[in-house]
């Protein structure tokens, strides 16, 4: 299903046609690990997830590029075993897939570059191409950075519903930031879903402003369009 013209929701992921790039966000590899050591007991199931995903995504799609935006590991200060040998893993996955992998740094990378410098590859703070800027969300780029789409991540999109108070979906949103096109990506994160937008605090700045008429879209096996905001509940 195509979110806006030329850009398709492939699974958790988009899949820009005509520039033949796939972009997801918020992978947070080693979060197991993280709450392992917080006396949380979480079983390390998330790395064969993201690849399983990956999987469906490439039977789908065939893109060129694999752009990251943001939140690749999860620990701040520290790279744990976990997120070394995962990331590395990750990586070659994609260049085995002949990707050129593109790294968008979130604001859990603070210490990303001795990992993906052992692969040769740089992380920038953003993605332009043609008409679209892809960033993660976290901060607000100058206008003269930003182009007519702008993709971001940051925000772990979910919503829920009344009547089901027990089920929570990732999603993606489409609305606008100042004269843009504003997308938002779900997590690639299988952790946790992410957070309801019907009850928690917005975390990303270009989310700061009247949500109602962003449209939602669920993607769950199918991609399912839920209408605007102001009317789920």
């Amino acid at each position: 299903m195509e979110i806006t013209k030329g850009i398709e929701i492939v699974d958790l992921g988009l899949f820009l046609k005509d520039e033949k790039i796939l972009v997801i966000s918020d992978l947070h590899i080693g979060m197991e690990e993280a709450y392992n050591k917080q006396g949380i007991l979480i079983p390390r199931f998330q790395f064969p997830e993201i690849l399983k995903h990956l999987d469906k995504i490439f039977t789908k799609v065939k893109p060129k590029k694999t752009v990251i935006n943001g939140d690749l590991k999860h620990e701040f200060g520290t790279i744990s075993s976990q997120e070394w040998k995962n990331t590395l893993k990750l990586i070659d996955y994609l260049l085995e897939k002949k990707q050129k992998v593109i790294l968008i740094k979130g604001n859990h990378d603070t210490i990303l570059e001795p990992i993906v410098k052992k692969r040769d590859i740089k992380v920038k703070d953003f993605y332009n191409i043609k008409d679209i800027t892809i960033t993660h969300g976290h901060k607000i780029l100058q206008d003269k950075d930003l182009k007519k789409v702008i993709i971001i991540g940051n925000e772990h999109p979910a919503i829920s519903f009344e009547s089901r108070k027990t089920d929570k979906y990732k999603c993606f949103l489409l609305g606008k930031y100042k004269k843009s096109k504003l997308i938002v990506l779900p997590s690639f994160n299988f952790v946790t879903i992410g957070s309801d937008l019907t009850k928690e605090n917005i975390l990303s700045p270009y989310l700061k402003q009247n949500l109602k008429n962003f449209e939602v879209f669920i993607a769950e096996d199918k991609t399912y369009k839920f209408g605007k905001l102001k009317d789920i509940k």
